[in-house]
């Protein structure tokens, strides 16, 4: 889940004809983004900071606009069902195009044919963490309470199904474990009931993590990415301690089923410009988000290969939803 596949574009010599008339029109309105998730979250900080920094070149601003529910579908089927213009996106990540497919037998949208990929801009390390008061210092420390009291220890996630409650699935296969699974409507609240000893641990996106970390209000115990993290350099990698669990998420623009390529080319040019800017930087590096730019084509790719991954864990727990 974790590779991203470098391929190069097909075709490119047939979108040429269309490229001057349909550039020439785009963009000639506000652009709109559906985040499907609640306002304040690492998928809503990342976006805004980026729809800020692509009005410049764009011309036009770019609008948020918050649509969460039925883990990131009812937001990501409004897209589906717009104008293939280029001005409406969708803000996608796992869960909405590799692992809602996988859970929702009747999911209003097909994730591979009613979008047209336009780029990866994000990636988003989870880091597992625990309330200071449950007693444990480090991964061995948890794993040796969990097995000692199984069925007992909860866990938190932003959901059934979502990549937070999954990646802990991943860890209580590969480590054994019996824990109990306390699903929220958000990372904040999820977050906000382990600060507050309602639950155990959970899987949260790392910028997040560290803030609170920072005032003792947490406890990190490893690192979900293939290597160390910028923001937490001292931190351990799961793998490193000996677990090695992929914990994390991705972020990234898709417009609806045959958006002209000319388009959704240009938004990828406009998003890989906005990422060397020092502000989305600064946003970037708080949240604990490490930039990625792909093309449209390397994203569909992408997309493909982390469904087949998540697969694998949705099989074993066998969750469908309606």
């Amino acid at each position: 889940m974790d590779q991203i596949t470098r391929r190069g574009f097909l075709g490119a010599a047939a979108t040429l004809p269309l490229a001057a008339p349909a550039l020439a029109a785009f963009p000639d309105q506000p652009i709109r983004v559906i985040v499907p998730w609640n306002a304040g979250g690492l998928a809503d900080v990342v976006m805004r900071a980026i729809a800020a920094a692509m009005a410049g070149p764009l011309g036009q601003p770019v609008i948020i606009e918050n649509r969460p529910g039925a883990n990131g579908a009812v937001g990501t089927q409004v897209v589906a069902r717009s104008a293939p213009d280029g001005h409406t996106l969708i803000l996608a990540n796992a869960e909405t195009h590799a692992i809602n497919p996988l859970i929702y037998p009747r999911l209003a949208y097909n994730p591979a044919t009613d979008f047209t990929p336009v780029t990866l801009f994000a990636r988003g390390p989870f880091v597992l963490l625990t309330r200071p008061s449950f007693g444990v210092d480090n991964l061995q420390g948890f794993l040796a309470k969990a097995r000692a009291e199984p069925g007992r220890i909860t866990f938190a996630s932003w959901g059934i199904g979502s990549t937070s409650h999954l990646a802990m699935e991943s860890l209580i296969k590969q480590a054994g474990l019996q824990m109990l699974h306390v699903p929220f409507t958000g990372a904040a609240p999820a977050s906000t009931a382990l600060v507050a000893g309602q639950v155990d641990v959970m899987f949260l996106n790392a910028g997040p993590a560290e803030a609170v970390a920072r005032d003792g209000k947490v406890r990190i115990l490893g690192v979900g990415a293939a290597q160390r993290i910028p923001l937490l350099p001292e931190t351990p990698t799961m793998a490193e301690l000996g677990m090695p669990v992929s914990a994390g998420n991705w972020f990234g623009l898709l417009g609806p089923a045959r958006l002209p390529m000319p388009v959704a080319e240009r938004i990828a040019a406009v998003v890989a410009e906005v990422l060397n800017q020092p502000a989305v930087q600064a946003i970037f590096r708080a949240q604990a988000a490490l930039p990625v730019s792909t093309k449209p084509e390397e994203m569909r790719a992408f997309i493909a290969e982390d469904r087949m991954g998540w697969a694998n864990v949705v099989r074993d727990l066998n969750i469908q939803l309606e």
